[in-house]
């Protein structure tokens, strides 16, 4: 299966999870899996959240920022992956001067 992003409908989420700023999104979503490409806009988060029932893969396109995992803060930069497992939390800050790119995946576990 083949997901093309240029045919999902963009969507624009402002203060994601209680984050702040702007949040653009195009999420493939079924019962297994949400895949998403998002794009963080520069001084916009997530705000913290954790994983109770599943986990989330973050892989960074460009850009950059920071994670806040758990009780730590962790510098991410594009190439690299965070990795927020089952039951912990984060929450993802661009405080950089351009769009925080990257491509996400949320398995639904079972």
């Amino acid at each position: 299966m083949i997901i093309d992003f240029n045919k999902i409908k963009e969507e624009v989420i402002m203060n994601f999870k209680g984050g702040e700023g702007e949040l653009d999104t195009r999420n493939f979503v079924d019962e297994n899996n949400k895949i998403m490409l998002s794009s963080l806009k520069p001084g916009a988060s997530s705000g913290y959240h954790v994983h109770e029932a599943n986990c989330e893969i973050v892989y960074i396109i460009s850009g950059g920022g920071y994670f806040k995992y758990d009780d730590t803060t962790e510098r991410i930069k594009a190439g690299q992956v965070h990795y927020c497992p089952k039951g912990h939390g984060h929450s993802m800050i661009n405080d950089g001067k351009e769009d925080l790119v990257y491509f996400a995946i949320v398995p639904e576990l079972r």
